[in-house]
């Protein structure tokens, strides 16, 4: 029964009808309906042509569905599962399964802090999470998918559509959190701190839409504000700003280019924070939020042009646990190109070793 769901879902996602598939595999349309209904096993052999395809791995159709994502299915049954649920899913499945054989690839997770209540509390969790990061009191969060992982979150970037901002499940040690890549690189790095959030106060599972677009309180509202005050802290924005509004025949616009590029955030995210700091009215605020930086800018202000969580994007530490994996042959190339989610071909895995003459003598003789 479980795997006939599996099935079901597996085509629903790719779009195709029973007909078009049993058609695709060689079999006949009811006995495929039978198959996801459950009142018919399926051989080995029917299981490889539906996962080949669906493009999907065996392991997804027969592996229980991680804890976190199921919870979540059979508490919203009336919601049908999204691209970034199943790609979660994949994720989750690909993560425990590099973890198991390389454990170093996460030493643990912090102990879970509280959920911010209120304002000043998300921007207190900004600060512990600034310590955890090893980070200094006002130093910008870059490179967020390096810092993730150092306290045990592996953060994945992938091109979703127009679609959920990101998502995060806890595992039983660490967690991963997918961000949908489709968006520029300021809503990336905002939805990544945001998820960042979600995984340091132990939620065991979050899917989030449209992360910072609305003023609604509550817990998301509060992350907003924890990302935020994480990836521009206030102070020094508040000195910096004023820095660059000091400097003769700057405008207010220059001064927000310059710390979009600074901080690595959008346009939008900067107004909002500007706000909070008491630098600029909700009227200036909306100015900013309008501004576009320009090549010309980039060029006559020598701005960095920061390009994080650019799809696909993997965190660095779970490649080299996959390349490690592959060094020593506790998986094939194939396997490790899988893990590897199309960033690399069969040329670009390192050479292993030839075999042994005696080893090759033993598999032949």
């Amino acid at each position: 029964m479980e795997i006939g769901e599996r099935v079901a879902e597996a085509r629903a996602e790719r779009g195709v009808t029973q007909a078009q598939l049993a058609a695709s595999i060689g079999m006949d349309r009811t006995a495929l309906a039978k198959i996801e209904s459950g009142s018919r096993r399926l051989t080995a052999v029917e299981l490889v042509a539906i996962a080949r395809e669906l493009r999907h791995r065996m392991e997804w159709f027969v592996d229980e569905t991680p804890p976190a994502l199921a919870s979540y299915r059979r508490a919203q049954p009336e919601v049908s599962v999204q691209a970034i649920d199943t790609e979660l899913d994949s994720l989750v499945r690909d993560a425990e399964f590099v973890t198991s054989r390389c454990p170093e690839l996460v030493k643990g997770q912090p102990d879970p802090l509280p959920h911010p209540a209120t304002a000043e509390e998300a921007e207190e969790l900004a600060a512990s999470a600034r310590r955890l990061l090893g980070l200094e009191p006002e130093q910008p969060a870059h490179e967020l998918s390096r810092l993730a992982a150092t306290v045990g979150l592996l953060v994945f970037a992938v091109n979703l559509g127009d679609g959920a901002d990101a998502g995060t499940v806890l595992l039983k040690r660490g967690g991963v959190a997918l961000v949908n890549g489709h968006w520029r690189v300021g809503r990336r790095r905002l939805a990544a701190a945001h998820e960042l959030g979600h995984y340091l106060v132990a939620d065991q599972f979050s899917l989030d839409w449209r992360v910072a677009a609305s003023e609604a309180q509550g817990i998301e509202a509060r992350l907003d504000r924890f990302a935020r005050a994480l990836l521009l802290p206030r102070e020094d924005l508040r000195e910096r700003w004023a820095k660059w509004l000091g400097v003769p025949d700057q405008t207010w616009r220059d001064a927000a280019v310059r710390a979009a590029s600074h901080y690595g955030v959008d346009m939008a995210t900067l107004a909002r924070r500007l706000v909070e700091a008491c630098l600029v009215d909700k009227g200036r605020a909306e100015d900013v939020r309008r501004v576009h930086t320009k090549q010309a800018d980039i060029v006559e202000k020598n701005l960095v042009v920061r390009d994080e969580l650019t799809p696909v994007s993997l965190p660095r530490p779970y490649e080299q646990a996959v390349l490690k994996l592959y060094r020593n042959e506790a998986i094939t190339a194939d396997r490790a190109l899988g893990l590897l989610r199309g960033n690399f071909d069969h040329a670009s895995l390192p050479d292993l070793p030839p075999a042994p003459e005696t080893e090759i003598w033993e598999v032949t003789s």
